[in-house]
């Protein structure tokens, strides 16, 4: 591994430290042309873009400052990146976020007007009270240097008072170590797509493991390259981040509205999944509300999202953050549960299958794609590290040991149920056995924790977006509880767990992990990428662009037959 690792920099690019190490003349002119021009940058807490990076060439800084502020926190939450502020909507310790983007929204306006936004669901005591308002008033003396129109320049901030400089020094985020991060990685790819892995042999055959083993290498490589993307330019911290970079503000709201949808798709598939294996569990059960009967399926998915519905209403999900980082002992426990079943429970591995099977290759295209999903919360990742040389290293092994989870999951599930093999393996498993009882109900728990870590950034964009005098915890309520059910109407319109699937990791997959990592990278770095790498980023769209196309008309198609 040391030696691929060590291939990196070479293969990716050259090292930039040369770059960034600027002479002291230069900066003392760069500040004094700063203060001859007006400008109101802090130059020793941002760099200028270097050259090849896109964007409208805006100062670093206003990376932060624009939609989706609240992206940061929110996916930080999502993946148990250990971070100094877990919380939000109204929290003491909101501070933090109130700092980087109510103020932001709200600029010019008065910290009496954040405060309605940060009120607590029960009313705090005195002291809660007292250390409210004395934030509030740190806001207020801080905001001159957090709003941009009012921000002095270098000179009229006295040193004790200078905000901290962004990429040097000791970052609050900078807290993980490489376990950690390995942790961090495995928990947010082992979701539920390595329960459609046994499906996918099926649908493509023996061979279409090959199509998961080079998944695994590409996604390993434009995980490096976001690295790169990321040290490129001063102040990038998170996907939106680089798309800002390379393409402008219509790039990072597009690649922002990109990662939102697979987070609203995931949420779907979570309904769809507890519907079935609820329903697997209890298939004796309906009930019939006003003359209309409900089989299993659908009052299984109703009440699921009854049951994760307040949990969007938190205004802290440090516990579910916490909770579902136990997402990578479930994915072992289902492991060991299947090859139990398959040796102790006699299930046996007998079934042979087909070494390959051209038509269904589109929909394991879809679903090994899938498996890889994880790039949107890969930035955040690096930037909590304490060490960031070990990102690679880090990606290689969370995506390795990831790989050999969900080929082994793959083989053992096939092998056992052959062509009878279901979207998700847990419906195979014979109702009788204690063990099917666990593998069943790890399956049903883990999504119930990640429903609200996952919808959370979603709805956090969208509250930025509520003119001021609608961001009161009661619309918030609504407009979340309003995503959730919307979540619930596709789920049932689309029950089918396996081309939802697949769509998803056709279509969004595709893009996220393979083809816009590419295209940011050439895009930021266009003046030092050699020709191999254009070379090797060129294929991995032209192979990205493909699968999306092939996987996304074979997902969409099968839905469409399942109607007819």
């Amino acid at each position: 591994m040391k030696s691929l690792l060590g291939e990196e920099r070479s293969f990716i690019i050259e090292s930039d430290d040369d770059d960034d190490e600027e002479d002291p003349a230069h900066r003392d002119a760069g500040a004094a042309d700063e203060d001859d021009d007006g400008s109101s940058s802090d130059s020793s807490s941002c760099a200028t873009p270097r050259a090849g990076a896109g964007g409208d060439g805006s100062h670093p800084n206003s990376y932060t400052n624009q939609w989706p502020q609240s992206y940061r926190q929110s996916i930080d939450i999502l993946s148990s990146v250990q971070s100094p502020s877990l919380s939000f909507l109204g929290t003491p310790t909101l501070s933090r976020l109130s700092n980087s983007f109510l103020n932001s929204s709200f600029r010019g306006k008065t910290p009496e007007i954040i405060s309605n936004l940060v009120k607590p669901l029960l009313r705090p005591t005195t002291s809660d009270e007292q250390q409210q308002q004395q934030q509030h008033e740190d806001i207020r003396k801080s905001s001159q240097y957090l709003l941009p129109s009012k921000k002095p320049s270098l000179q009229q901030i006295p040193e004790d008072q200078k905000a901290p400089a962004i990429g040097h020094g000791p970052s609050p985020y900078q807290q993980c170590s490489y376990t950690q991060g390995v942790m961090n990685g495995i928990n947010v790819l082992c979701g539920v797509g390595i329960l459609s892995t046994p499906y996918a042999i099926k649908q493509g055959g023996w061979l279409g493991l090959v199509i998961l083993c080079v998944f695994a290498v590409l996604a390993w490589y434009t995980g490096v390259l976001l690295r790169r993307c990321l040290d490129s330019t001063e102040g990038l911290q998170t996907y939106p981040d680089i798309g800002h970079a390379a393409f402008g503000t219509y790039g990072r709201i597009a690649i922002s509205i990109i990662l939102y949808v697979e987070l609203y798709a995931c949420c779907i598939e979570y309904l769809i999944l507890e519907s079935d294996n609820l329903s697997k569990l209890f298939p004796n059960v309906h009930i019939s509300i006003w003359g209309l009967a409900l089989n299993s399926h659908v009052f299984f998915a109703i009440l699921t999202t009854l049951v994760v519905m307040p949990t969007t209403w938190l205004r802290d999900l440090t516990c579910l953050s916490y909770i579902s980082a136990g997402g990578v002992v479930a994915t072992i426990l289902l492991v060991i549960c299947l090859f139990w079943i398959g040796v102790v429970d006699d299930v046996g591995f007998e079934h042979k299958g087909s070494t390959l099977n051209l038509p269904g290759i589109p929909i394991a295209i879809g679903l090994y794609g899938y498996c890889y999903s994880g790039h949107g919360v890969f930035p955040n990742i690096y930037s909590s590290l304490k060490n960031r040389n070990q990102f690679p290293s880090i990606m290689f092994t969370c995506i390795g040991l990831s790989t050999v989870l969900f080929a082994a999951t793959a083989v053992m599930g096939y092998k056992m149920f052959g062509e009878s093999t279901e979207s998700q393996f847990t419906l195979n498993l014979p109702q009788n056995l204690v063990v099917s009882k666990i593998a069943i109900w790890a399956t049903v728990a883990n999504p119930i924790t990640k429903y609200a870590l996952t919808i959370t950034p979603l709805a956090m964009s969208l509250e930025e977006l509520l003119p001021r005098s609608q961001q009161k915890y009661s619309n918030v309520i609504m407009l979340r509880s309003a995503l959730v059910i919307s979540t619930l109407i596709v789920a049932l319109s689309v029950p089918f767990f396996a081309l939802v699937m697949a769509l998803i990791g056709s279509l969004l997959a595709m893009l996220v992990t393979y083809i816009l990592p590419c295209a940011c990278f050439l895009a930021i770095l266009k003046t030092k990428v050699a020709w191999h790498q254009v070379v090797v980023c060129s294929f991995i769209i032209v192979v990205g662009v493909t699968c999306a196309c092939v996987g996304t008309y074979s997902s969409i198609s099968g839905i469409i037959q399942n109607y007819s």
